[in-house]
């Protein structure tokens, strides 16, 4: 299942989603749904969030 930001705008149409299914995580833009989506392993994903935490 695919979730957003809570900080997406009004539309809902700005922002990244996400979607956990193990052992990964699929990141996608919520503009291009049918498009192209990256996914990443449960330990990049959480190092990217401690990053951008500390940023």
């Amino acid at each position: 299942m695919w979730s957003k930001s809570s900080y997406s705008d009004e539309e809902g149409d700005a922002c990244v989603e996400i979607a956990i299914e193990h052992p990964a995580v699929h990141i996608r833009d919520s503009k291009r749904r049918s498009g192209c989506h990256l996914a990443v392993g449960a330990p990049a994903w959480a190092g990217f969030l401690t990053y951008i935490a500390a940023a």
